[in-house]
């Protein structure tokens, strides 16, 4: 496999958009709670919260469009719905999120600085950055992630080679399932989807005459994002399990907190802030920039809707970011919970060649999806309690009650199919 430049450049942009915030908060917490099982944690997360987005920009690479080619198989007004959704979620819960965390954890503590003045300028800059878009792939691949990473190897770095204790006994269950359901919980399906269709407009823009190069580069840049996310992950992960032997805390961010200031000393609560802040920003710009590429295509390519939506997810970015990190994850959990199933499912069935899924695979288990997670989404709002659902749905009280039932409907649906459509066949013949 070549790794060119160009490769390497777009698999740093990858890298650096998909490492939200809490793709660091939540892996040091989950190996201090594994312990011992470390491992196995690890390798559950990287399935979920690396293998599935990863696969997303695998579909992005097929597909070669929109978010809304990730749908259309199911139906036109479906796949339109379906995407106004995602974007409308993603400008509105995780991008001011972004903004929120960058001040209650980044800046807060150490500035005498309002959460106002915060977001204003934190949202001007992924302004300047949305409305250079053609420049956003070097711009995070050169510069931004190498930093990123910087401080990140040089955190787990001190830690592995310090005279630490060995982690101690692991206080989950099931150390492997742990790992899935806190990656499940990162929603990096969603950003896969929407930053696999920045990636792919980028590189169009550099490259307009080469599609077929675009889309090896891509293919080439989600391995080399995955290796690397999960190289970082693991090592987290790992770091977290051996702070696990004299470390108190319940607290994610605490536990982060503490472990800069162990291995970096008095400046790693400092470089805790830029890295925090370098992690939410390139979140902050992909999420702006792939929902102003997506109304710019609904607008038949023009540049005042490409404007028009940068300025206001700009603006409702800072006013919904006053409301804190606490609320707006509140708010976010029965959206998400609405959305996710669709998206991981959409991805996984846009993964397959087109022969072995057709429309009628794509309609029966996109509804399928639907009508079984619609439970998760009623607990998330206090409308139906887990002990009403226990019973009846496995995975109910990790919130995933609707994998095994999808996954039979799809088996289901792929027995079924040969039998009607060649019954539809026969009729038409006679």
């Amino acid at each position: 496999m070549r790794f060119t430049k160009e490769t390497a450049i777009t698999s740093f942009a990858l890298f650096s958009l998909f490492f939200g915030a809490g793709n660091l908060i939540i892996p040091p917490y989950l190996g201090y709670t594994a312990g011992n099982e470390w491992f196995l944690t690890s390798l559950g997360f990287a399935l979920s919260a690396v293998i599935i987005p990863i696969l997303g920009i695998f579909a992005h690479a097929r597909l070669q469009g929109t978010l809304l080619d990730f749908g259309k198989k199911v139906h036109p007004v479906f796949s339109l719905v379906f995407s106004i959704i995602v974007y409308l979620i993603a400008v509105t819960l995780p991008g001011p999120r972004t903004a929120s965390v960058t001040y209650e954890i980044g800046l807060q503590p150490y500035f005498d600085i309002t959460s106002l003045t915060s977001s204003s300028i934190y949202f001007g800059l992924v302004l300047l950055f949305v409305l250079n878009r053609s420049k956003i792939i070097d711009v995070l691949g050169k510069y931004l992630t190498p930093l990123l990473l910087l401080i990140l190897a040089t955190i787990i770095g001190v830690a592995i080679f310090a005279e630490l204790p060995t982690p101690k006994g692991s206080i989950n269950d099931t150390a492997l399932f742990t790992g899935i359901i806190e990656g499940y919980q990162t929603f990096d399906a969603i950003g896969a989807i929407v930053i696999g269709a920045i990636l792919v407009v980028s590189l169009n823009l550099k490259n307009q005459e080469s599609p077929e190069i675009n889309k090896k580069v891509l293919y080439r840049a989600g391995i080399f994002a995955g290796i690397g996310l999960s190289l970082i992950y693991f090592g987290l992960i790992y770091v977290g399990a051996l702070f696990s032997t004299f470390v108190e805390t319940s607290s994610r961010t605490d536990l982060l907190s503490i472990l800069s200031y162990e291995t970096l000393g008095k400046g790693g609560r400092i470089l805790l802030s830029v890295l925090i802040s370098l992690a939410c920003f390139t979140t902050a710009i992909g999420i702006v920039a792939g929902t102003a590429d997506f109304v710019k295509g609904l607008f038949k390519g023009s540049q005042a809707a490409y404007l028009i939506t940068a300025f206001s997810a700009s603006i409702l970015g800072i006013i919904i970011g006053q409301t804190g990190v606490a609320y707006i994850i509140g708010v976010a959990v029965p959206a998400l919970n609405f959305i996710y199933p669709l998206v991981i499912v959409l991805i996984i069935l846009n993964i397959f060649p087109p022969k072995m899924v057709s429309p009628f695979i794509f309609r029966t288990v996109a509804i399928a999806t639907f009508l079984f997670s619609i439970p998760d989404f009623l607990i998330s709002l206090n409308l139906l309690t887990l002990e009403a659902a226990h019973d009846n749905l496995p995975f109910i009280n990790y919130g995933i009650s609707w994998v095994i039932p999808t996954l039979i409907i799809f088996v289901l649906a792929k027995i079924i199919e040969p039998l009607i459509f060649k019954k539809d066949s026969s009729e038409t013949e006679n």
